[in-house]
């Protein structure tokens, strides 16, 4: 095997891995939600456990990363494909992460947690969307499907704030609730976060096609 054909060999082992991670930190989010509905604080507990291994995962891709620089000195294209490999890593670690505080909030909020707004379910659903979006615009690198996420994200943090909104009303009506408001607002502001990951992972595909910064929030 050629060096040239080496280097595309393991980029193109990074490529699914990172789809994979990709997939892992989804189905947190998955798990996460429906503890968070189902008041399972046993899935919950589940959903921060595994992000030890999401986040051991990301850890061990970056040094293969870092390593697939050093020994092939990428240039030019081959260069951006592996520095927005490392982007989009940490940012689907830190998608984990969100899951595991929305997992966390859940734990708080115990098994006798009032309902949660259905409005974070639709939130989750259009967050669900994007991951998808997003996924596809990675695999095949179409800048076309990674600009939909800017729209996409712009209906999530509209419907956040209606949440929010709402939320602040409940407190003014049930102030001896604050404490379980607040980690719903939580939960639902680490969705917002966890799309506004996915969006950067739009933006970072529009810098390997395009070789420019863009800015979809």
């Amino acid at each position: 095997m050629t060096t040239r054909e080496q280097f595309q060999s393991e980029l193109n082992e990074l490529n699914e891995d990172i789809i994979k991670l990709a997939n892992a930190a989804g189905q947190a989010l998955d798990d996460a939600v429906e503890a968070l509905f189902s008041q399972d604080v046993e899935l919950a507990r589940q959903v921060i456990a595994n992000d030890k291994k999401i986040d051991r995962k990301e850890l061990e891709m970056n040094d293969k990363t870092i390593l697939l620089i050093a020994k092939q000195q990428p240039v030019a294209t081959d260069l951006r494909r592996v520095i927005t490999a490392l982007k989009i890593l940490t940012d689907i670690e830190r998608m984990a992460d969100n899951a595991k505080n929305i997992a966390t909030a859940t734990i708080h909020l115990g098994e006798n947690a009032s309902i949660i707004p259905n409005d974070i379910k639709k939130m989750y659903n259009m967050t669900k969307d994007m991951m998808y979006t997003a996924i596809q615009a990675y695999k095949y690198e179409d800048i076309t499907v990674a600009r939909k996420l800017a729209v996409m994200d712009d209906e999530v943090d509209r419907l956040y704030k209606i949440i929010v909104s709402e939320l602040l009303g409940e407190t003014a009506v049930n102030p001896d609730k604050i404490q379980y408001i607040m980690q719903v607002a939580f939960c639902a502001r680490y969705l917002e976060r966890f799309a506004d990951h996915i969006t950067n992972i739009g933006e970072n595909i529009l810098y390997l096609v395009k070789g420019e910064n863009y800015n979809l929030n």
